[in-house]
This record gives C-alpha cells, structure tokens and sequence, in this order.
C-alpha cells in the first residue's frame, strides 16, 4: 500500500502524545472549550455530491490541460494571461525559477500519470506519443538537477509506470515497449555528471548537452546547493535502478543521501538549509521543514516505504524526534538554527510547508498534522489562497501564490487517514477559490498578491501535476479509479512509482551510517503510519476535537462565555485572574494559575514560560479561565508592542585605526538616555568588573568617564545600568553572553526596564550581541584604547582603503560630509537593512540566554523572586518541549526585539548585495570583519524569495 492509505508498518501501535494545549504565540490564540463551540461537526458528504466536486475537478484539469495543448505546447509551460508558451530564452528571465525548464514540454511529461489517475487514457496514449515523437532531451540549457529530476524524470517513470499497468490490463498501451523508461535513463545518465564531487552531493545545476565544467556548459563553479536538493534524488534515481538494473544511480542517490546524514548537526540532529558541495560545511544553518529542507525529511521516510531499507526509517525517526523538539510549536512549524536549535531564526513561515502535515499522516502523528492543516486552513480562509509566506501572527510576508499544490496534499491525506467529511469541505472550498479567483479564459493563473487578487502570467508545471491528482482522488471511490492507488507511493511531484520494486535488483550494496543517535524517546519508533482502525474505532469527534480550538486562529471571533463570568459574579465567587494584575511573586496567583491549568516552568535556558493544560484545570469553568488568562497575555503583549517602538542604535569605532568605518548596529533600550534625543556619547571603552554588573563595580577609576562594557546575565539590565552610573561611566554597552549571537541570524531587541521608576537612569545604554561585541573586544586587545561613538545613527561615512564596505558594517557615503546633516531620502534608502527594521516588543520570562525566538523579548533575571520587576507579561513563540507554552516577560528587565518582518510585498524581495573585495588581512579585526561579512551575505540570502 501507499501513503494514501497505510503504507509499510500499518497496524502499529498509535502514538500517547500530551494533550493539546494553548500555543503561545503572537497571534492571539481564542480558544473555546467543547462547551462553546463556534462550529459543527461537518455532516456526510453524499455520494452524488462528491461525484459532482470530482467531475468538477475534471472539467478543470480539462480547462488547463486543454489550453496548454492548445496554445503552449511543445513550449514547457503556459502562460496563461497571453495564452502563449513560455519558453527559456524567448522571456524574461525569473532568475532561479527558470531553472525548471529544459525546452522538454515540461507540463506534458509532468501531467502524464494525472491523466491516468483522472481516467483519461486515451489522452495519456496520445500524450506519450507526443512525448517521444516531439520530445528532446539533448538541448543545450542549463537546468536545476533538482527540479529536472523531480518534474522530468518522475514524470517519465511515473508515465512508465502506469503504461506498463494499462498494457497488462490489455486494453490500451499494447504497442508500448518501455520508450519512456529509456527516456528516463537517458535522462539519468545525463544527470549523473553533477555528482562529480569530492562529497558525492550533486551540482545543482547542469546542462543538459555538454554536462559539468566544460566552457560550453555555461555551469559547474557553483559551490552551495540545497538540503533537498541533494536529498531529493533517492525515489526516482532508485527505481530507475530497479526498472532497469543499472545500479549506479541508486548508488548516486544513497551516497548523497549518506553525506547528508553524517554532516548533520549532532547535538540538534537537524540540517541546514544550504551546504558546500565541495566540504560539507553548511552555508545558511536555518533548519525548518519548509523551503530548501522539505522533501528531504519526505524522501527518507518514503525510501524506507519504497525500497523496504530500515535505516532510511532510523533516520527520519531521528530527524523527526528533533523537528519535534525544536520546530514544531503546534499549530506553528518555525525554523530554528541548527547550532542553537532553541533559537528561532524567522518571525514567518513558507507555504511549502503545507505538505508537512501530509507526511506527519503517513508517520503516523496525526494530531500535529490536524493542527497546523487546520492553522493553514484558517490562512486560507482568510486570503483564499495560502501566501508564499506569512508571519506567525498570520500577516501576508510574500504575497504571491503559485498556485502550489501541497495543502491540498495534505488535505487528502488527512481525508484517508481520518475519514472525516470535514476535509472533504476543505477540497470544496479549495475548487471554489481556485475557480472564482484563478480561473483565467486560458487557464489558471497564479495570483502574484493574495490580498488585492492580481494574476501572475505563470501555470507552473506543477499544478497540472499534482493538484488535480490530490483533489480527484479526495472525492474518488475505490471504484472511480482504474488502478488500486493504494499498490503506489507518491513521489514529491505526486509521480506515482509501484510499491514492488522494493523487491526487484535489489543488490544495490548499502552502507549503514545510521549509527549515532541522541538519546531519544523510544515510542518513537513504535509507530510509522496511521491505521484508522486504532486511531478513530470509537471516536468519530476525535478531529473535531483538535480542530476546534483553532477555529478562530486567525481571526480571533471567538465567544468569550460572557454569560458564565456574568453568572460567577452573581453567585459571590471571586472574578477570574487577569492577566494585567498576574504578579509571578504572588502564591495566591500562583494558586490561581495552578487552578486554570496553568504552570510556570523554568527551562534551562534560563527562560521561564507558563504552560496551559486544560485537562490538568480543576474543572471545565477554571479551563476555560485559564485560555482566557493565556489569551489576555497575547493581548497584553500586542499591546505593548505597539506602545513601546524604537529604532535601532548604532556604536561606532572612532579610533585608530577605524576612523568610524565600523558601524555595529545595536539594540537600543527603553531606560537612559534616548540618542535620538540628544546629542550623541562619545567615550573610550573599559571592560567593567564584574563583568556582568551586578553589583557595586570594584574598578570605578577604570570606567570613571568611559562608557564601560558590561555582559548580559545575572541580572537586569537596569541595575547593570545604575552600578555603571554609580561608578561615573557615561555610557554602557551591554555585549551577550551566548557565544557567537549575531544581529545578522538574529533580531535585535529593545532592553526594557525592570518594572521600577528608571527615570534614575541618565546613560546611554546600548545591546551588542556577542559576534558585534567581540570585535570591540578584540580592538581593546590589539590597540589598547578604543574610543566609540553611540548615536541613533552613524555620523561618518568613510571608505576603507578605497573599496567599499558594506552598509551593514560600514556606511558608505562619502558625500555626507556634515555628520550632523540629517539624511536625504535616498541616503536613508541606501543605508543597512538592520539599522531600519521597526522594533516590537513580545515579553517573556527570559533568564540570562540569548533570545530564543525571533518573536520573544529578552530580559535578564537573576532568580525567580525578581519576576514582579518585569514590566509586563506575554506569551512569545518560544518552543517548549512537546507542549505548547506561553513564555512570560522575560527578567533583563524585558528586552523587546527588533522586528524582522520586511515590509509586506508583491514582488519578489530585492535585496541589496554589495559586491566586496577583501584583501588578505594580517589584523585579527580585519579578519572577525570578512568572516561577519560573509556571514551577512548568507543572510541576505536567507531573505530573499527562494520559493
């Protein structure tokens, strides 16, 4: 069987995970007890009506195959806006996104098993012989090796596979003898001279004539491809194996595979985003289970089903423990760095993790994946269609949507695994929108912003090749299709390969490197995929169930139960706990927290985060308050958010021999001076002692009329503050602990006071994180005396030695001369993305670590008896273990964040990178600078539209 229905290791024993519980996030969660449910349970769908949605989905897969046929093809895709093809080199190039196409009538090969799936063989026997009629694969373009393989040569073997199926039924296919298999492994072999490396990961990118490196080949330097994309290889390249005996790309795929696996993080067990080709080294250390990582994590579980190989499982198992821990904050997946895995490096998420939930299905977890399909329903509720991106408190990040497939995908899965009619609404109202809002005379069109309903000319390949499959086979019964789906497994371009060629050529020698493991738990590896019979024998609400909590998600129209606190006061009770008067000092509200089901945990991180557990509450009214208290916290943070907003600071080196060419951009804070006030502070830097400030400094005379450097933790950073002001500096710049913190894979925060009156405080004080602080340090070792300027924004401009540093370290403008001439238009345009990113403010009970979560605030407590210092409380996104939690202010006194969300855009992100050109550098400074600067660069990266 396949996913679709049960898959290798059915009738397993079904996961005991933790009751669901409140996820602290910074939307505001409503949630509503089954005692006041917004919506009922979705009713049977009828036979006749589900026929009428599936005949539909062939009228409309008639609508965009049709008009390809007719005005694109032989061309790769349609454009359906002009109705016309679009072929490379004959349009404007979209960058990396024309990659996919190879002059090789991309939409035809990559829809042929749809049209079998759809019932429309004889369609299929004519398209495949257009394909081998028409059809070159020996053109002379460079194409990604990834899509290549997963659109093209799963296109060809998926199309073998069901021609092969049709001729034994002995009605159609009779001429066919295997053509589109020896398509395929002509394509194969013109894949493999992209795994020439030393680490066996393929280029990726090739050329489909002249291969790798050769002049002509126009390919062949690059050094960085993505974790999916080298991981992406081991369905197709193994059944081209198996169709054909050649074992040698099989062998490829593993060894790709193989690397990957041992250049994992170890302590994390998660991988990056981008890795070096040639050394292993990951490039951009982001780990999600979205864009560049996805199908990755997808074709390990899916090899074990396919090929029967159980250290594939061993290590998805591994994989997915770590996701678990780190990733997942249900309904919420963030991406976290692989390093420091409680760090979360994004405020957003892609749409292409949609297809999450689905493989959580054939996993077996089932819970999380009704959570977050639910979450990304109510998204789409909201927009029609599910944005490229979209912040955690579900604002539009990227607007587009190209038309993907995958939460229609997992939509399905949950269908098969739950049978419950509620998802076959969710694939009603996926039709409805996609014809009321893409439906074009010549097609669909993508929509270039969600929000204002614009169209982009594009129909990607895609569509045609998954999403009419997911939704037909939503509304199909066994007896609408004319193959048991369930003998096949789904490819990531859902190109169905059979389940018995785990059994066929099966000498491919395998190298076990799945053999160090963090401890992990071990029911684990108990479960792989659902059995229906186990998960839903008496339950039929058990979805609803998850469901409902999240129904108002993203809207927050939740009945808040007027009526019972209405009734608890008539009755002389005590009115609920608000969140405004919580104080963490305080046992009666402890009590009363303990009562709602809620608890203060301390992570040993040092962060402490309240948890709800409503079935932990004394009874279903106390529950209730409880998700009422969460939710006042998420307002009480929104709330100050919007009240306390400052911008970024900058402290700039002045000295010999920087001259004010390094400008760090730090976090400012929300006690002191305000530089954008008042004239800027100029001072050399003493290192303070203690080092961390927490009391009475015991070298006053050595920070007396300096501005001293002091280290987050311990303590709050107010009375870090007052003990410098106390021993005559004028100034502090407070440098964070967490080694290797950077503003660059980080959001800067605000330091926030500590509760108390802080109008004592008449410094300046500013928050360098540990990479920007140690560049000052390391100027104090190598030149002794370092003097700094801390402003709201840098006074001098300069170019070092002629070549142009970038704007995040150095501003480069040599016309502003006057360094108190206020900035031009243009000029405040040109200056570093960081120094003008809004700031916001989420507060938590952070002890003295490093921000967890690009969404938390940050403060430093020295113990729990300060939390009443705090000025405020709010749940942030931090991962909690297996629950979902709400992180409380945070002891530093809160520090509030730097927003990192770019403005919200149409349009692919620009993004300015400015072409440097280092010399070779004796100095130890010069050398921390190229390191910061290429670590910058592969930011900037990061925030660029990679979908």
């Amino acid at each position: 069987m396949s996913e679709a229905g049960g898959g290798r290791g059915c009738g397993c024993r079904v996961p005991q995970r933790a009751p669901w519980s409140l996820v602290a996030a910074t939307a505001a969660l409503c949630l509503v007890l089954a005692t006041s449910v917004c919506t009922a349970r979705a009713a049977p769908m009828s036979r006749e009506e589900k026929q009428k949605l599936g005949n539909q989905v062939l009228e409309m897969f008639d609508h965009a195959y049709g008009n390809y046929m007719e005005h694109a093809y032989p061309a790769d895709e349609l454009m359906p806006l002009t109705c016309r093809g679009r072929v490379r080199g004959q349009e404007p190039s979209r960058g990396d996104v024309d990659d996919a196409l190879g002059k090789f009538s991309l939409t035809l090969i990559d829809s042929l098993d749809t049209l079998v799936v759809l019932n429309k063989t004889k369609e299929f026997e004519d398209a495949v012989r257009k394909v081998l009629r028409d059809v070159n694969l020996d053109n002379d373009v460079v194409v990604s090796v990834f899509e290549t393989n997963i659109r093209v040569l799963g296109g060809l073997l998926g199309g073998h596979s069901l021609a092969i199926m049709l001729k034994e039924k002995g009605e159609y296919m009779q001429w066919y003898n295997d053509e589109l298999l020896q398509m395929a492994k002509q394509l194969g072999y013109k894949l493999l001279p992209a795994f020439n490396t030393t680490s066996g990961l393929p280029y990726p990118r090739i050329n489909l004539k002249f291969g790798i490196r050769k002049p002509e080949a126009r390919t062949g330097t690059e050094t960085d491809t993505c974790t999916a994309c080298a991981g992406t290889l081991i369905l197709e390249f193994a059944a081209l194996s198996r169709f054909t005996g050649a074992t040698i790309f099989e062998e490829y795929a593993r060894k790709a595979l193989d690397f990957l696996w041992e250049k994992r993080q170890r302590s994390s067990n998660l991988v990056g985003v981008t890795i070096n080709i040639h050394t292993g080294d990951w490039v951009r250390k982001d780990s999600g289970v979205g864009a560049g990582i996805d199908s990755y994590y997808e074709y390990l579980l899916k090899a074990y089903v396919l090929l029967g190989d159980d250290s594939f499982l061993e290590r998805f198992n591994t994989h997915y423990d770590a996701i678990m821990r780190y990733i997942s904050q249900p309904p919420l997946l963030l991406d976290v760095h692989i390093h420091k895995p409680m760090l979360n490096a994004r405020t957003w998420m892609d749409s292409l993790l949609a297809f999450f939930p689905g493989l959580q299905v054939l996993k077996g977890d089932i819970r999380p994946a009704i959570e977050t399909h639910e979450m990304l329903y109510q998204v789409i509720k909201k927009h029609n269609f599910l944005p490229e991106a979209f912040t955690t408190d579900f604002r539009v990040h990227w607007a587009q949507h190209p038309l993907r497939p995958e939460f229609a995908e997992s939509t399905y899965f949950l269908y098969k695994a739950t049978g419950d009619p509620y998802y076959l609404e969710v694939g009603k109202t996926l039709i409805e929108n996609l014809n009321k809002y893409a439906r074009v005379p010549c097609g669909f069109a993508a929509m270039k912003d969600v929000r204002t309903g614009s169209h982009e000319d594009r129909m990607d390949s895609f569509f045609l090749a998954e999403m009419f499959k997911y939704l037909y086979l939503l509304f199909a019964d066994k007896e609408d299709i004319i193959f048991d789906i369930e003998d096949y497994i789904f490819t990531t371009e859902a190109h169905l390969l059979p389940l018995w060629l785990s059994t066929t050529n099966r000498n491919i020698s395998k190298k076990n490197t799945t053999s160090e493991y963090t401890e992990l738990d071990d029911s684990n590896f108990d479960w792989t995929c659902p059995n229906t019979q186990i998960l839903f024998p008496n339950d039929p609400l058990y979805a609803q169930s998850i469901r409902e909590p999240l129904k108002n998600v993203v809207d927050k129209s939740c009945p808040r139960g007027i009526i019972r606190v209405e009734e608890s006061f008539r009755s002389g009770a005590n009115p609920p706990l608000r969140a405004r008067d919580f104080m963490a000092t305080n046992p009666e509200h402890l009590e009363i927290l303990k009562k709602m089901g809620v608890s203060l945990i301390h992570l040993k991180d040092g962060r402490v985060q309240l948890v709800q557990h409503a079935i932990q509450a004394a009874s279903s009214i106390d529950a209730e308050d409880g998700l009422r208290f969460m939710q006042e916290m998420i307002e009480l943070s929104s709330q100050q958010q919007k009240e306390q907003q400052l911008p970024p600071r900058a402290v700039q080196i002045i000295s010999h021999p920087f001259f004010g060419r390094v400008v760090l951009t730090a976090g400012p804070a929300q006690f002191g001076l305000d530089l954008s006030k008042h004239k800027e502070t100029r001072g050399f830097v003493a290192s303070s002692k203690p080092y961390n400030g927490c009391s009475e400094l015991t070298n006053p005379e050595a920070v007396m009329g300096k501005i001293a450097l002091i280290q987050r933790g311990q303590c709050m950073f107010a009375e870090k503050a007052r003990n410098i002001q106390n021993a005559g500096a004028i100034g502090g710049i407070v440098i964070d602990d967490n080694e290797g913190s950077s503003s660059d894979t980080a959001p800067l925060f605000q330091m926030a006071g500590d509760g108390k009156d802080t109008d004592d405080i008449k410094i300046p004080m500013l928050f360098l994180f540990s990479k920007e602080g140690s560049i000052i340090l390391d100027a104090i070792r190598e030149h002794e005396e370092v003097e700094v300027l801390l402003s709201d924004k840098a006074r001098d401009r300069a170019i070092l030695k002629g070549k142009m540093i970038p704007s995040y370290i150095i501003n480069s403008n040599p016309e502003m001369e006057n360094e108190d001439q206020p900035s031009s238009e243009n000029d405040s345009q040109n200056q570093s993305a960081e120094q003008l990113l809004p700031l916001s403010q989420t507060v938590d009970l952070v002890d003295q670590e490093t921000p967890e979560n690009p969404l938390e605030s940050h403060s430093e407590p020295s113990s729990p008896a300060d939390m009443e210092e705090a000025a405020g409380f709010a749940p942030s996104e931090q991962k909690s273990s297996s629950t979902e939690s709400l992180e409380t202010p945070s002891l530093d006194g809160e520090c509030t964040e730097l927003d990192n969300q770019l403005q919200e855009q149409s349009e692919t992100e620009e993004d300015s990178n400015p072409n440097v050109s280092w010399g070779k550098k004796v100095q130890p400074i010069d050398s921390i600078l190229a390191d910061w600067n290429e670590d910058i660069e592969a930011f900037e990266m990061m925030e660029k539209d990679e979908l």
